[in-house]
């Protein structure tokens, strides 16, 4: 969480790049990461799933244990215990998670310039589109606009989030 963004997309670009520690293994068998699409997602995912890591170790560490406990007494496998009891208890948590780690990334600069670059239609982001609208001919007008729409969908996030928060859990008797 406290790393830089900058260097995580060094980091990424030294462990996937062509001459990297796995992009060499993934260059011989014809994948190429850097400068791509999944090279946008890798370092989005690189940057904030540590957003939605923590918020769910906070909301599984939340969950009484007695009611897992109780669960289990007639049998239940484990799985199902999870998937019925500790999953949905845990739900805010998840729910949390998910809009911090999706609205890092899509707020992530550092880590997919450096690792994926900006090309137009393939890679930029926007954020990136942001930038290149700053330094084209479309200027601060071009920029403002596409940080309405940036702001409008981190909005549109927040307010899905809270309706998710409010359901009733659905745990069954």
């Amino acid at each position: 969480m406290v790393l830089p963004p900058t260097v995580a997309g060094v980091a990424l670009l030294v462990a996937f790049g062509r001459r990297g520690l796995i992009g060499t293994a993934l260059a011989d068998a014809g994948v190429e990461v850097p400068f791509t699409t999944a090279a946008v997602v890798l370092a989005q995912l690189f940057v904030a799933g540590p957003f939605l890591v923590r918020s769910l170790q906070a909301g599984f560490e939340s969950v009484d244990p007695t009611y897992e406990r109780v669960a289990a007494t007639p049998g239940v496998p484990a799985w199902r215990t999870f998937w019925r009891v500790s999953l949905p208890l845990a739900r805010p948590a998840l729910i949390t998670g998910a809009v911090l780690c999706w609205t890092r990334a899509l707020s992530e600069l550092g880590a997919t310039l450096i690792f994926a670059g900006s090309f137009e239609g393939r890679t930029q982001t926007m954020p990136l589109a942001i930038i290149s609208a700053l330094e084209s001919s479309a200027g601060l007008p071009g920029a403002i606009a596409l940080s309405v729409i940036l702001l409008g969908v981190a909005l549109v996030l927040l307010v899905a989030m809270r309706a998710a928060l409010r359901r009733p859990l659905g745990l069954e008797s």
